[in-house]
């Protein structure tokens, strides 16, 4: 089954959404499966790009031009070398959507719910929107 997952782009300067395709193996029956195999299939694919992480990393003067844009320059090295354990990604993410960190819709419609019945067409659009926490005081 395929989808279309909006995500926030950081190459590009104009059009910053951008829609990635993703096959699942399975059609999810309840938002929690679809969180699940997102976040599975992610945490394969991180986990799977450590061990081709190159030994000297450099920057062209293109990718300097990107970065600088976008507002952050850096080599996107990962200090962390541990291998991220899926079921612990499953639980964060679970658990920050309880906790009203991101919301998720799936064309049009939002699923409030992890165990409701979901309904996911083949080549359906799904955004997950974070919420942003900001910090200050309103004085």
């Amino acid at each position: 089954m395929r989808i279309f997952v909006t995500v926030k782009s950081l190459a590009k300067k104009k059009n910053y959404l951008e829609k990635r395709e993703i096959v699942l193996e399975e059609e999810p029956h309840t938002l929690r499966e679809l969180l699940t195999a997102l976040v599975v299939q992610n945490v394969k694919r991180f986990n799977a790009s450590a061990a081709e992480a190159p030994l000297v990393h450099y920057l062209t003067a293109d990718e300097i031009d990107l970065q600088r844009g976008v507002g952050k320059v850096g080599f996107g090295a990962k200090y962390n070398e541990a291998a991220v354990k899926e079921q612990e990604a499953v639980d964060t993410a679970i658990l920050a959507f309880e906790d009203g960190l991101y919301r998720v819709f799936i064309g049009e419609d939002e699923a409030e719910r992890l165990d409701d019945p979901l309904y996911v067409n083949d080549g359906a659009d799904v955004a997950l929107i974070k919420f942003t926490m900001l910090a200050g005081r309103l004085w």
